[in-house]
């Protein structure tokens, strides 16, 4: 098979895929079991990616850089189509699986559409809550873990504290924060920062120790004070270090979100999962989860895209 030919290949997929996509939704017919929705929200929504797809394939001829990197992603694309199209003749046509908790696709791209403003709401609350708790972890995070790997001395004190704290699961800390802080929201801040803090102390720490320390005798013999050796050789040599903690603490500090948004908040994506649970409605709980999903997506991506930026000087060196 030539290049060429298996390059048009590979841009036909993911509209192969959504033509069979289609083919099954309408072909096959409907069990009757599953709650019959006004519009075929999931063909919309598939229509709708396919637009944008072939939007972008359009562009990524006139930019190649953007053509190619779409290129390598197209199979996996239709992969995810393909997927979609089994699930739903298995939920929705064939039900296979109890109807209860495994909805229709139609179901839940018709709950994203039609709640899209409540879920838009529930999002901002906890975007906000989540960027609390995540730059108070970052903060405090960073300068203990600056402490502990530079100065033996805070080390000998801090490091037992480290140990026997940081292994605490966050969720165990629920009861006493809410018993501590005056506030529902300031003890959900205080557990989000905490599960940001220990990868990012952690982590910190290790960095700091790992670097060579004929850097710090080179700066020192050059007349480098504390605040050079400390910020301009130790932290930029431990970046890799650092920002795996802030990786670490991006997942912990969602997979705590989730937990503490459950109590006493009367909003917020954890909270209406929870509620949707409990009204046995799954449409809005896999609803939930996908928004919460694209949002630690969006947050890990913009998060790399930082890490390339400051460690350019880094690039080939390190494989992540």
């Amino acid at each position: 098979m030539s290049k060429n030919v298996k390059k048009v290949l590979t841009l036909l997929l993911p509209f192969f895929a959504a033509a069979i996509s289609a083919l099954l939704y309408f072909a096959i017919p409907e069990s009757g079991k599953q709650k019959q929705m006004s519009s075929p929200y999931y063909m919309c929504f598939l229509l709708a990616a396919v637009v944008v797809l072939a939007v972008c394939i359009v562009v990524g001829f006139f930019v190649k850089s953007f053509g190619n990197k779409l290129q390598g992603k197209l199979p996996l694309y239709a992969g995810i189509i393909f997927f979609l199209a089994a699930l739903n003749t298995v939920v929705c046509k064939m039900t296979f699986l109890p109807v209860l908790y495994f909805p229709s696709l139609d179901r839940v791209c018709g709950l994203l559409w039609t709640q899209r403003l409540f879920l838009l709401k529930n999002l901002v609350f906890s975007l906000g809550l989540l960027v609390q708790g995540f730059l108070f972890g970052l903060v405090t995070g960073f300068f203990s873990g600056l402490a502990l790997g530079y100065n033996r001395h805070v080390g000998y004190w801090l490091n037992p504290v480290t140990k026997f704290l940081g292994p605490v699961p966050t969720t165990a800390w629920i009861p006493l924060a809410l018993s501590v802080f005056p506030t529902t929201h300031a003890a959900n801040v205080f557990l989000i920062a905490f599960a940001v803090w220990f990868p990012v102390t952690l982590m910190t720490a290790s960095g700091i120790q790992s670097v060579n320390k004929t850097f710090f005798e080179v700066s020192e013999t050059l007349g480098a004070k504390t605040f050079f050796k400390v910020f301009r050789v130790a932290v930029p040599a431990s970046l890799p270090q650092i920002f795996l903690g802030l990786f670490y603490g991006i997942v912990s500090s969602f997979a705590t979100l989730m937990a503490v948004e459950m109590n006493g908040n009367s909003e917020g994506i954890g909270w209406y999962i929870n509620w949707q649970k409990s009204v046995m409605q799954y449409d809005g709980v896999y609803g939930g989860l996908i928004v919460i999903a694209v949002l630690c997506s969006l947050i890990l991506t913009l998060l790399f895209k930082v890490r390339d930026k400051i460690m350019v000087w880094q690039k080939g060196v390190i494989r992540w």
